[in-house]
């Protein structure tokens, strides 16, 4: 009989969120592996963000999904609040009540970045004597913001609130947690230090699933997406994903490698367009700093903006209609890109720009998917803007694609991820 296994994932499909990425790589997988899951989210009604009806498709049918209410944006706006957490535990709470009173769980696990339903971990392990484990694709309690004097997103007051709640209930929820995944191989050795009663047995890093099945998909949807025109007779170049003040070193450096390498051949540059799509976490947020720094080096004229999200599977088409793809880091060592496995199922050239601790350097490398430019905190953006003009030489002076090795690239795969995550599970019951 298999175990069952309560997920919590507020942001589900369809609703277009990328904290759901991991869940959704293994949900086609737990049940092979002995686990039963039954999926805790918020109904999509109460959730602000782009839809795709597409991503039902990736999702077994037969699968339980437990749906909360929450309280509206509409309403909770007016007296500006807009955080899912806030508006939905008490109802996430009603929902697993309701539930057990006719049925069994036999663990928790969150992942999720609507970090303050961590906390409902310890109540239900109290309540319910029902163990959980932890999933963290970024820190809870951070003080990047504060280290780097970069702006948070939402403003200052809305970050300095949410540390301030991390600071109470980040402890709280570790406290009794059975285990913890992470993205990062930084997270663990933070928390550890953090929090001495963590030892080195109750974690385990686990990058997310490479999503083969969404490019199986991809082929029969015949998806028009709207950023460019893949047959206009210009190279398309793209990235696609956030932007952010952690992210300008890495885009300065590849700016500055452009304006170089086009003031010494420009014959190369005439037929290239960049594309940076969806850089902005808010549907409210249509700036376009990348295009400001495109402009201060002379080369606005190859680079658009396109502040906010697309669909997933759009997102996925620009990838495959795109001629090369551009893979841009973080200045957080931490930070660790799940963007890298469509980019390499797209089977394009790629071109990266990464913090040499990052675990996306190790995956690019090991499978030969592409050309890396890594740097640490000491470097400079004149050196690697070096080493990134080097590499843009390579990139249009050949046009071979990328010889993947895809046998390197089997452990990331979503089945394999899935079966070292219910292995934990069977260890954390």
């Amino acid at each position: 009989m298999k175990r069952r296994v309560l997920i919590v994932s507020p942001y589900f499909p369809p609703i277009n969120a990328a904290d759901h990425h991991r869940i959704r790589m293994s949900l086609p997988y737990l049940r092979e592996f002995g686990w039963e899951p039954i999926i805790l989210c918020v109904d999509p009604s109460f959730i602000e963000g782009i839809t795709d009806s597409y991503l039902e498709l990736t999702i077994p049918s037969d699968i339980e999904v437990l749906q909360s209410y929450a309280i509206p944006p509409q309403i909770s706006r007016k007296v500006g609040l807009g955080n899912l957490a806030l508006r939905s535990i008490p109802f996430l709470i009603n929902t697993v009540s309701k539930y057990l009173e006719k049925n069994s769980i036999d663990l928790v696990y969150f992942s999720n970045t609507v970090f303050l339903t961590m906390a409902l971990g310890r109540y239900w392990l109290k309540q319910y004597k029902i163990p959980y484990v932890l999933d963290f694709q970024d820190l809870w309690l951070s003080d990047y913001y504060d280290r780097t004097n970069n702006p948070p997103p939402g403003g200052k007051l809305k970050y300095k609130t949410s540390q301030l709640l991390a600071k109470i209930l980040e402890p709280f929820a570790l406290k009794k947690v059975s285990h913890i995944t992470s993205v990062s191989s930084e997270y663990p050795q933070i928390l550890k230090q953090r929090y001495p009663w963590l030892q080195d047995q109750q974690f385990t890093i686990l990058p997310f699933g490479a999503p083969e099945n969404d490019f199986k998909i991809l082929a029969s949807l015949n998806i028009k997406q709207k950023i460019f025109d893949p047959n206009d007779g210009y190279q398309h170049w793209v990235y696609v994903g956030r932007g952010g003040d952690d992210m300008k070193f890495s885009i300065n450096a590849l700016f500055a490698a452009i304006q170089r390498h086009r003031h010494q051949f420009c014959n190369l540059w005439q037929n290239i367009k960049i594309h940076f799509v969806g850089t902005k976490y808010s549907i409210f947020d249509n700036n376009r700093e990348i295009e400001a720094i495109a402009k201060s080096y002379d080369i606005d004229d190859l680079v658009t903006e396109y502040p906010q999200r697309v669909s997933y599977f759009e997102a996925l088409q620009v990838l495959k209609d795109s001629h090369t793809i551009l893979i841009i880091g973080s200045d957080d060592q931490g930070y660790s890109a799940s963007k890298v496995y469509p980019c390499i199922l797209a089977r394009k050239p790629i071109l990266a720009i990464l913090h040499q601790q990052s675990l996306v350097v190790d995956v690019i490398n090991q499978c030969q998917a592409g050309l890396v430019a890594n740097f640490n905190s000491n470097s400079t953006i004149a050196e690697v803007s070096d080493m990134v003009m080097q590499l843009i030489d390579k990139l249009l002076t050949s046009d071979s694609l990328p010889t993947t090795n895809w046998e390197m690239f089997e452990p990331y795969t979503a089945k394999k991820m899935t079966q070292i995550l219910c292995n934990i599970f069977d260890k954390s019951v």
